[in-house]
């Protein structure tokens, strides 16, 4: 049986490693493609960056990363890599269903609150996915509380 996935929620991009490179990059999402950042980002410590809303139902997360985070786990095993994010029903019945499958994950916790634990994984091209529950992300503004 395969994993549950409810939505798409966002596209992680890297865009350079300094808050300037950060701001320039929003600026082009804002002016150019009329997209707004979540005022309700946290502050994730060592990646300067924003999180860029999308028709209500998505964003874009620009994270400010040269080289290896300070989330690594090692070669290919950084959340700041551009990833695509999908939101799944059960992230513990997830995690025992790729277990289950023999599929190779990796779990990254606290990173965007106490609570969060966001599962990592590559599709067999190399592409990084994110999966994460639900209820645990602001990426869709249409059902987001105000910071």
């Amino acid at each position: 049986m395969a994993i549950k996935i409810l939505e798409l929620h966002h596209q992680g991009v890297r865009v350079g490693g300094s808050q300037e490179e950060a701001d320039r990059t929003l600026g082009f999402y804002r002016d150019v493609m009329g997209l707004s950042a979540d005022p309700g980002r946290p502050h994730i410590p060592g990646i300067p960056g924003y999180w860029v809303d999308v028709g209500g139902r998505a964003q874009i997360h620009l994270m400010g990363v040269n080289g290896a985070s300070v989330y690594a786990k090692g070669p290919g095993k950084d959340p700041s890599l551009p990833h695509v994010a999908f939101a799944v029903e059960d992230i513990v019945e997830t995690r025992a269903e790729l277990d289950r499958m023999g599929t190779q994950y990796w779990v990254a916790e606290g990173i965007v609150g106490p609570q969060s634990q966001q599962i990592f994984l590559h599709d067999p091209s190399g592409n990084m996915i994110e999966l994460h529950q639900a209820d645990t992300c602001r990426c869709q503004a249409i059902t987001r509380v105000a910071p």
